[in-house]
């Protein structure tokens, strides 16, 4: 066992030593606007939600970095099956970055995430549950601290009774420490 680890180590610093990207932290905040097409449950049409989120990063070197965010809806009424219903959502999770820079100057990255969220529905929709994420888009970066980003992505609900899943399209800015 002791092996394993002493080998493991080895190849792991071997790994990182010869990677000429490797760690450089840069942490970043940001903040985004966001459109929620939700799958409703008893709704013969999908539900459009707007919302905000705030997120805090690191960019571990040009191609990975993390993320964690809260998102917060505006509140949102229709009329379903003859009465009208009010929601509002509320979200926080942990996203994980792969970036492509590309050209000579490397300020276009395309990018796709993955993450996990708490999904949490109020007004007349009470329903909590996790969300799954997979989704991809492209950043800019104006300078070397501003990047502005686009990107979609599509959120499988789990164990929640009144989503089955969702959609959601981004823009938004970000300040690179």
């Amino acid at each position: 066992m002791n092996k394993n680890i002493v080998l493991l180590a080895a190849v792991s610093a071997i790994a990182l030593a010869g990677s000429a990207n490797a760690l450089e932290f840069r942490p970043y905040v940001g903040a985004q606007y966001n459109v929620t097409n939700v799958n409703y449950k008893g709704s013969p049409t999908d539900i459009n939600m707007h919302s905000g989120s705030v997120f805090v990063g690191t960019e571990y070197n040009k191609y990975f970095g993390t993320e964690i965010f809260y998102q917060m809806s505006k509140d949102w009424s229709k009329v379903i099956g003859g009465e009208k219903v009010k929601a509002d959502f509320d979200a926080y999770g942990l996203d994980v970055y792969g970036y492509l820079p590309l050209g000579c100057d490397q300020v276009f990255a395309p990018f796709v995430t993955a993450g996990i969220a708490s999904y949490d529905f109020g007004k007349d929709v009470d329903d909590t549950g996790f969300g799954y994420r997979l989704g991809g888009g492209i950043q800019y970066h104006i300078t070397n601290n501003i990047a502005v980003r686009v990107l979609g992505r599509y959120i499988w609900a789990d164990k929640l009774d009144h989503m089955d899943h969702m959609s959601e399209f981004s823009a938004g800015i970000k300040y690179v420490f």
